[in-house]
């Protein structure tokens, strides 16, 4: 039988999905992602004609696009699948222009998930071609061209070339430079604490100091600390106060894109552009064998915790089932939406079905995609469960003058906490913290008193997850655009990454420094915060989008006449180091790339030597007792540690070697950490030691 229908879809995963469930009547081809874009060579946009793009097909496209050229003109009917949003809207509208197709036409066929009836189904009510979404997608498009190749050229001309500045990313580097200049201005402050170790009957509790007569009180000195002492006198503890309460605790609500890339990087370590295309792995469909090609999770570019009355029947019966009917909530769990921004359009991310749980696909997944999944499917799962019931105990104690307080708490009912947690910045996790039955009027004798001194600690940079959070707070970027975002402005040198945080470079400072003089509401968050919120009205067909691009440029067009006449051109010197060129000799300079510094001959172009900056952590060689341990980038910037000597000896580790051999045979130690501290392992036994780090590293 022939086929009668062409399905065009972005990729050939998708394609193949999707092919095996609509059958012989239909041919499925991928467009392999965009087949028409703006040229690189030139702006593209016709600003006095209503800003119209000149769109171009893209370089490479040629045999893909007579493919579907020659197959459109086989079939009866051709069907545009291309993803359920901005781009994938775009997308569609491009195929139907260069196919010759009307796109009032009933062309358009969407799908959140890719399961054998969702795509069924999606077949049944094809739709035209959702011009508000391809208008907003095109503003988008043409306002991040006009801001790039408008400034680009002027940073290429006065700084030096191979500079840009970008919409959204030119914004988030400036939150990465504010927070350095939070650090660098940071005035630590000392405080201290005093930790009582008390002991009622047989059972041990820990009790902080919380004031002087029973009115909270900070300690700022040692001096303080010891009036404190002095008037806690030699007595007992009597407790004073116990109050007892049953706390309730709410599940998360299921990932959006920003939670998924936040909670991927804390828990299994994910950078932000790695959890999406994972993500789309999962979405596009993974061969489960007999069950055939199926796709495991829902769309994973969204800002909507919504979930389909369906997917919420089907995890209320798994639940039941599975945990018993206490672990159902009275009522569905409904979330509601974050904030004004958020887009509705598509469903929070989920698994396409709860009954597929893990461990049953784990066969068929990578390493990769299984913990993804699992993380997104107990997420989901936890999120329509009921919620867990804490106990908790304060408990005020009094010796002398001085009270101190007690806190404990148990986990009466599980709930949620059954099945996942949600983590947090910082790495640490919740433990219980039991309590003796105490009442008014009980004694406790003190077994230790520890006063200790701390400072407060300036905010922390950003890893990834927290500038995502940061961004969608703020309102800048989508769903879509957060990862390309984190990528754009590494490539560019304008950030580093040091220790997993990001780390402005003087080049990402001294282009913000330009900006923040000539097109201050480029960097302005609230500024671009607010187109968002345009693009977003031009999506629900409430705006117009040749307007919106009008009322920008008017401004943008003045600053950019300001910038070509007052901005000075400013020649970047490199910082000579005290190495010479082996191949040259002319003297090395410190360059700073997406990874951080390297060196490079000041000879460039002539010569184009490059080397490592290594840093000597010194440590002997274990292997050949000769050389010295040196720490070093991988290609990916990943930290390694290797021989002085090689190629000579070719040792290399990627946990950091120590000096001390192992106490119980001898063998070299190296240093672990994970999220709950750090160990000295040994590499030939089984030998290791916890390491006892400041503690203070942790406060404030």
């Amino acid at each position: 039988m022939a086929a009668d229908s062409l399905v065009i879809v972005e990729s050939p995963a998708k394609a193949k999905t999707i092919g095996k469930y609509l059958g012989s009547k239909f041919i499925v081809k991928a467009s392999m992602g965009h087949i028409r874009d703006l040229p690189k060579s030139q702006i593209g946009v016709e600003v006095e004609n209503d800003f119209n793009p000149k769109y171009i097909t893209i370089r490479g496209k040629g045999s893909v696009l007579k493919e579907l050229k020659d197959a459109s003109k086989k079939v009866k009917k051709v069907y545009l699948a291309a993803d359920p949003d901005r781009e994938g809207e775009a997308i569609a509208w491009h195929l139907a222009h260069y196919l010759e197709l009307n796109e009032k036409d009933q062309c358009r066929v969407v799908f959140n998930e890719i399961t054998k009836q969702a795509v069924k189904d999606a077949f049944k009510t094809p739709r035209p071609i959702n011009m508000d979404l391809v208008n907003a997608q095109q503003a988008r498009r043409i306002l991040d061209r006009l801001v790039g190749y408008k400034i680009s050229p002027l940073l290429w001309k006065k700084v030096k070339k191979g500079l840009s500045a970008g919409r959204v990313q030119s914004v988030a580097v400036k939150l990465i430079i504010d927070r350095e200049n939070e650090i660098d201005a940071f005035v630590p402050e000392e405080y201290w604490t005093i930790t009582a170790q008390l002991k009622h009957g047989n059972s041990t509790f820990e009790a902080k100091f919380y004031g002087m007569n029973g009115e909270k009180r900070e300690l700022g000195n040692e001096q303080e600390v010891q009036e404190v002492l002095s008037a806690m006198g030699t007595g007992t503890f009597q407790v004073a106060d116990v109050r007892e309460k049953e706390r309730l605790r709410n599940p998360a609500p299921p990932f959006i894109t920003s939670s998924l890339q936040q909670e991927a990087a804390r828990k299994i370590g994910f950078r932000a552009s790695k959890t999406m295309s994972v993500a789309q792995q999962l979405y596009e469909g993974v061969d489960l064998g007999k069950e055939g090609t199926v796709g495991l999770i829902t769309y994973m570019r969204t800002d909507s915790t919504r979930i389909s009355p369906v997917a919420q029947e089907e995890a209320k019966g798994y639940i039941e089932e599975k945990y018993g009917p206490s672990f159902v909530p009275d009522q569905p769990r409904i979330y509601t939406k974050k904030n004004s921004n958020t887009q509705d359009a598509h469903e929070a991310i989920r698994p396409t079905s709860v009954l597929r749980d893990p461990e049953s696909v784990k066969e068929f997944l990578s390493r990769d995609q299984f913990r993804l999944y699992k993380l997104v499917w107990e997420r989901f799962v936890a999120s329509q469960m009921a919620s867990a019931v804490l106990d908790t105990m304060t408990v005020d104690l009094t010796v002398g003058s001085a009270t101190f307080r007690a806190a404990g708490s148990k986990v009466k009912f599980h709930g949620f906490m059954k099945i996942y947690v949600e983590g947090n910045d910082d790495g640490t996790t919740e433990e219980e913290k039991f309590l003796p039955p105490l009442a008014v009027g009980n004694e406790a004798t003190s077994e230790a008193i520890e006063p200790k001194q701390h400072f407060t600690q300036p905010p922390p940079r950003y890893t990834e997850a927290r500038l995502v959070r940061t961004m969608e707070e703020v309102g800048i970027g989508r769903p879509s655009t957060y990862a390309p975002t984190l990528e754009t402005i590494q490539k560019r040198g304008y950030v580093a990454i040091e220790e997993k945080k990001f780390v402005p470079t003087e080049l990402g400072e001294l282009v913000i420094q330009l900006m923040e003089e000539f097109f201050p509401e480029i960097l302005d968050a609230e500024f671009t915060a607010h187109m968002e919120g345009d693009l977003d009205h031009v999506e629900e067909g409430t705006e117009n989008w040749v307007r919106v691009l009008g009322q920008f440029y008017e401004s943008f067009e003045k600053r950019l006449e300001v910038a070509e006449d007052e901005m000075k051109e400013i020649e970047i010197q490199d910082e000579i180091s005290d190495e010479t060129c082996e191949k040259c000799g002319k003297h090395m300079v410190y360059k700073m790339g997406r990874f951080g510094k390297f060196l490079a001959c000041s000879g460039f172009p002539d010569c184009r030597n490059t080397k490592p900056i290594v840093k000597d952590i010194g440590v002997e060689c274990p292997k050949c007792h000769e050389g010295k341990i040196i720490e070093r980038r991988s290609k990916k910037g990943r930290v390694f540690y290797g021989c002085d000597q090689y190629p000579g000896c070719d040792y290399v580790s990627w946990d950091k070697p120590v000096s001390k051999p192992c106490p119980s045979c001898g063998g070299p130690m190296v240093e672990k950490r994970n999220r709950s501290g750090a160990k000295h392992v040994c590499t030939q036994c089984d030998f290791s030691e916890e390491l006892v780090e400041e503690a203070d590293q942790a406060e404030g």
